[in-house]
C-alpha cells in the first residue's frame, strides 16, 4: 500500500467468528487491527485509539452502530467507517451514509472485497506523505517506501521500515520498546515478546557498519 506506518483498524461486530475472521484476513493484508463485540467497548476504544478505519456492523448489542458511527463522526478525526449491515435494502444503506458512514457493505460480503474498500478508504484517511526523513546516512523515503544508507539500499520488511521511521522520526532521542510494539504492532502483541528485539536485530544487520541503533538499557532504543 506504500503507507510508512502500519495503518490500524478497529472492526466491531458482535458475530465473533465474523469479526474475528475479519481480523484475521486483514492482519495478512498488514493491517495492524483490533476487534471489539459491542458498541460501548466500540466507543471505550476509540476514545483511547486513533484509528484509520473502523469496521462497524450496524446492528450491535449495548450501543447501536448509528451511535458509535455518530461518535466517530463528531470526534472530528480523519477516521473513515465502513459499515456492515444485513439489510440490503437501498434506504439501509442510504440512512447508513447519511450519519456519517463513508462506505457501506452488505452482509453476507467476499473478505476480498472488504478488504479492497478498506484499502481504498485509508488512501482517503492518510495525509499527504511526509517529507523524507534522514539521519547518520540513512534516508527513509514514506512516499515511495524505500530507505537507502549512504547511496546503498536496503530492503526492509513492513515491521522493519515502520520501527526504523519512528526511530527517525524521534531524532535521536529514545524510543521506547512500549512505544514501538503500540506503533508497528497492534494492541494484541504481548509486551513481553521478543519480537521488537528480533526486528531490531535485522534492522541493524541489514544498515550495516557501523551500527547506528543504540539500546539504551531500561529505556528503549535511538539513532545516535
Amino acid at each position: 500500500m506504500g503507507e510508512d506506518v502500519t495503518v490500524r483498524v478497529l472492526v466491531v461486530e458482535d458475530e465473533r467468528l465474523l469479526a474475528d475472521a475479519i481480523a484475521e484476513w486483514l492482519r495478512r493484508e498488514s493491517f495492524a487491527v483490533d476487534v471489539v463485540y459491542d458498541g460501548d467497548a466500540a466507543l471505550e476504544r476509540l476514545g483511547v485509539n486513533g484509528y484509520d478505519v473502523v469496521v462497524l456492523d450496524r446492528d450491535l448489542p449495548v450501543v447501536h452502530g448509528d451511535d458509535v458511527c455518530r461518535a466517530v463522526v463528531d470526534s472530528d478525526r480523519e477516521t473513515r467507517v465502513l459499515m456492515l449491515t444485513a439489510a440490503a435494502a437501498v434506504r439501509e444503506r442510504v440512512a447508513g451514509l447519511a450519519i456519517g458512514a463513508d462506505d457501506y457493505l452488505t452482509k453476507p460480503f467476499a473478505f476480498i472485497e472488504l478488504s479492497a474498500r478498506v484499502h481504498a478508504l485509508t488512501r482517503r484517511t492518510r495525509p499527504a506523505a511526509p517529507p523524507r526523513l534522514t539521519r547518520a546516512g540513512i534516508v527513509l523515503d514514506p512516499a515511495r517506501r524505500e530507505v537507502t544508507r549512504d547511496g546503498r539500499p536496503v530492503p526492509l520488511s513492513r515491521k522493519e521500515f515502520g520501527v526504523l521511521a519512528e526511530l527517525l522520526r524521534a531524532d535521536g532521542a529514545v524510543v521506547s520498546a512500549e512505544e514501538l510494539l503500540e506503533r508497528a504492532w497492534d494492541e494484541h502483541i504481548d509486551p513481553l515478546t521478543n519480537v521488537l528485539r528480533v526486528t531490531v536485530m535485522k534492522l541493524r544487520r541489514k544498515l550495516g557498519e557501523p551500527p547506528v541503533i543504540e539500546t539504551v538499557p531500561g529505556a528503549g532504543y535511538r539513532i545516535r
